[in-house]
């Protein structure tokens, strides 16, 4: 039994690209979503020698915005088979910021414990 599963995913140029190996004839019940609601087109072309299908999802300008926003594919007995997410906007640089701050002070406790361990040695 082959499991349906996606390969060589990728966005590019706004439209999120990946190779579904395990589909069978006819993927043709994908569909996508972002938050619960789904996306008017996905597009699957099947490459019979390599037997994959080449899968294109374009995504929306207007879902593109500020936080993260996930995406789902899913096939037609609701099995999410892959997800993307797009992450983007002013409140993620201060998210960003906080945690390399936090890192920052975690090294600095680590190197003063590493050099204290090697005073006493």
């Amino acid at each position: 039994m082959t499991t349906t599963h996606f390969i060589n995913t990728r966005i590019k140029a706004g439209i999120w690209h990946g190779d579904l190996i395990g589909a069978g004839k006819d993927p043709s019940a994908l569909q996508v979503t972002h938050q619960g609601d789904a996306l008017a087109q996905v597009d699957c072309t099947h490459d019979a020698i390599q037997d994959v299908w080449h899968v294109t999802v374009p995504i929306p300008s207007a879902l593109i915005a500020d936080g993260v926003q996930t995406f789902l594919i899913s096939d037609q007995s609701g099995t999410i088979l892959e997800s993307f997410t797009l992450i983007a906007g002013a409140p993620l640089a201060e998210d960003l910021r906080a945690e390399i701050s936090l890192m920052r002070g975690e090294l600095e406790m680590l190197k003063k414990a590493f050099r204290q361990h090697c005073a006493d040695n």
